[in-house]
């Protein structure tokens, strides 16, 4: 569907030479949500406007649903920008214009009939629950109903991609799972490919199938949601599924709150199925050895759920060994975060 190739993004500010995307190889399938992760600077938002081709990349290519978009030029260009819509951060309303007329403009631009207009505008209007807003103009609407309205605009001409840079940060935390409950409901119903640009762990978590990880204007690690949150490899991506960590996750209580504890911790990673095992009673049973609970945490991605647990054990170097080979044949993740 998508598919980035070798492209990079060099600007140039006087002598200096600037990569903002540096050889990324990404692909994107027909119906997934792609979140694409990053901090301020980490080149997202200029791989975005790669993907409409507001950007030409300094080598490479990005082709979607076959096309080459980086060699399109003129009224091809302006064709394949019809089926790439985009949402944006600010809502980029216009503020003289009515939800229906703001909703409306794309396709006037297209040079669609008037009464498909009307019947499209209603469609949408009913679609992102904005039923009864449909004269009001910007500055009577909450944050949310803006985006809302930027959503509605951005079907308007039944794109194949949806791009959202950001769309979600402006928004305080309730109105922001009703964005993206609103996100994911759209891509159910009509398989549209929706790549979502954010700095923002909970909006990967919520929504997303794969997700890639970008720093420096490189795609540092990239993957399945679930298999991310739940094996993180690079200090970076770390960094972002932590944003998401109980603040009294064991790691970050102060050592000397367990130091009169003799044993081991034992970190516990569980994924899908795996989270209703009975661990713990199966562990004890085994080896007749008394298990702390230290910490645990659930957390649900759209992929499932995966689970952390924090044991605390005084066993032998030998046993240790054995529960940690026991927890591997159980497809259970584990590590030993302090040795007794």
């Amino acid at each position: 569907m998508i598919e980035l190739s070798n492209v990079s993004k060099v600007f140039h500010q006087g002598a200096a030479r600037i990569t903002a995307v540096g050889n990324v190889n990404l692909r994107i399938d027909q119906g997934q949500i792609y979140g694409i992760i990053g901090y301020s600077g980490a080149g997202k938002s200029t791989l975005i406007r790669l993907l409409n081709g507001l950007e030409q990349p300094t080598s490479g290519s990005v082709t979607i649903n076959g096309q080459n978009i980086t060699a399109a030029r003129g009224e091809t260009l302006r064709q394949a920008r019809l089926k790439i819509s985009m949402v944006f951060q600010h809502f980029n309303l216009l503020w003289s214009r009515t939800v229906s007329e703001n909703i409306a403009f794309s396709m006037q631009i297209a040079g669609v009939p008037k009464a498909r207009i009307r019947a499209r505008v209603a469609e949408l209007i009913d679609l992102v629950g904005l039923n009864g807003r449909e004269h009001a103009y910007p500055s009577r609407l909450s944050g949310g109903q803006k985006q809302r309205v930027g959503i509605a605009r951005a079907l308007a001409n039944n794109p194949d991609v949806l791009l959202c840079d950001e769309a979600t940060s402006a928004l305080d935390p309730q109105t922001t799972d009703q964005i993206l409950e609103l996100l994911l409901d759209i891509n159910r119903r009509f398989g549209l490919t929706i790549v979502l640009i954010t700095h923002e762990m909970h909006v990967v978590r919520k929504i997303c199938h794969r997700v890639a990880v970008m720093e420096n204007g490189h795609i540092v690690e990239e993957g399945d949601v679930l298999a991310l949150f739940s094996h993180p490899q690079q200090p970076i991506t770390r960094q972002f599924v932590g944003q998401l960590n109980d603040p009294l996750a064991p790691e970050t209580l102060n050592p000397a709150l367990i130091s009169d504890l003799p044993g081991s911790v034992i970190r516990l990673t569980f994924t899908g199925q795996n989270t209703h095992q009975p661990v713990v009673g199966t562990l004890t049973l085994k080896y007749g050895l008394p298990f702390n609970i230290l910490h645990g945490k659930m957390t649900q991605t759209a992929q499932g759920v995966f689970g952390q647990l924090w044991l605390h054990v005084n066993a032998t170097t030998t046993q240790l060994e054995q529960i940690l080979a026991d927890l591997h044949h159980s497809n259970i993740g584990c590590e030993v975060t302090r040795h007794g």
